[in-house]
């Protein structure tokens, strides 16, 4: 039992740190490139702060360990909106310029609908994880599309910001890439051993372990990278790594981990865990669009999510001790 969870919090650290270098690496390596700042930060970082989730679901799909495969990019999701943005609000109020955030709002709201009718039969199959990828691919593509039309948005100029401050050297920028992914995929696999070990273990289900500590854990970079931009008043950044992050897990990460393996999972991954982040991507859209103006997270906004994931939280940890953790 020690090992196992020596395993996962080595393994959670070197997540962390490994999923950092990587995205500083990428980032660096695309500017030297040319590629515009704007998408940067879109694609390449939102890239980044989801590759620990990509590779840990990834990994336990390729085991058959459905439920932290799905526990981990659905749980991450209610971590990235509930508690992220819940705890980032707290600090600081968070108000929304970009335009481009405002049109990928919608965007995530649809995204989480598909999911969820596609998931309704608790059978992710093939078909729907090349489903889940295609409809990324789309996606990306339109990204790229706005990104490159997109012209002086404020999300533009607070990643611009970003990039001169982390500014490296070529040849630099390809090694943090390199050794960043490597330690990805290594720190993951222990992770995912811990884990798994752990839940055999204490009879706790895969799923809850995916949706409480592999959740969180792999949610670690984009907790830092919101509370760091908005000490900075970077409020575009710290929003955009939710909602990047959340389109990211919901499309790709469940997507290569069906097309991995098909996956046969609990009915309450629907009715309890896809229903929360459905209500809570809606709650979102409500806070964040700006109908009359720019959109706000205030701090009583910020207490009510973050209220809400203490309360799923608790529920979950209930849970556990009524069904002696099948669920």
């Amino acid at each position: 039992m020690l090992i196992s969870l020596g395993a996962i919090l080595v393994g959670l650290a070197l997540l962390v740190w490994s999923a950092d270098r990587f995205v500083e690496g990428a980032a660096a390596t695309a500017r030297h490139f040319g590629m515009p700042s704007l998408l940067i930060g879109m694609v390449i970082v939102g890239f980044g702060t989801s590759a620990p989730e990509m590779v840990v679901s990834a990994l336990a799909a390729w085991q058959g360990n459905p439920g932290i495969a799905l526990g981990n990019a659905y749980g991450s999701n209610i971590t990235n909106i509930a508690l992220i943005l819940g705890l980032t609000a707290l600090i600081s109020p968070i108000t929304v310029h970009s335009q481009v955030l405002r049109k990928e709002l919608p965007v995530l709201i649809g995204v989480t609908l598909l999911a969820f009718i596609l998931m309704q039969d608790r059978n992710l199959t093939r078909l729907d994880g090349l489903v889940h990828l295609g409809v990324f691919a789309g996606l990306m593509g339109w990204t790229i599309l706005q990104g490159l039309k997109q012209r002086h948005d404020a999300l533009e100029d607070e990643f611009e910001d970003e990039l001169e401050q982390h500014a490296m050297p070529l040849n630099r920028a390809l090694c943090w890439l390199v050794i960043g992914l490597l330690l990805l995929i290594a720190s993951s696999r222990l992770l995912v051993w811990g884990a798994v070990d752990i839940a055999h273990r204490l009879g706790v289900s895969d799923l809850i372990i995916g949706l409480t500590i592999v959740a969180v854990g792999t949610s670690l970079p984009e907790l830092a990278s919101s509370l760091i931009a908005v000490r900075k008043n970077e409020h575009d950044i710290a929003l955009g790594n939710v909602i990047g992050s959340n389109l990211f897990n919901t499309l790709a990460v469940v997507g290569i981990a069906g097309t991995i393996h098909p996956l046969t999972f609990e009915q309450t991954v629907v009715s309890r865990d896809m229903l929360l982040m459905g209500g809570l991507t809606l709650a979102l859209f409500l806070f964040c669009y700006g109908f009359r103006g720019p959109g706000r997270i205030s701090r009583l906004e910020g207490a009510i999510l973050l209220t809400a994931y203490l309360a799923y939280t608790a529920y979950l940890i209930t849970t556990v001790f009524a069904t002696g953790g099948r669920q």
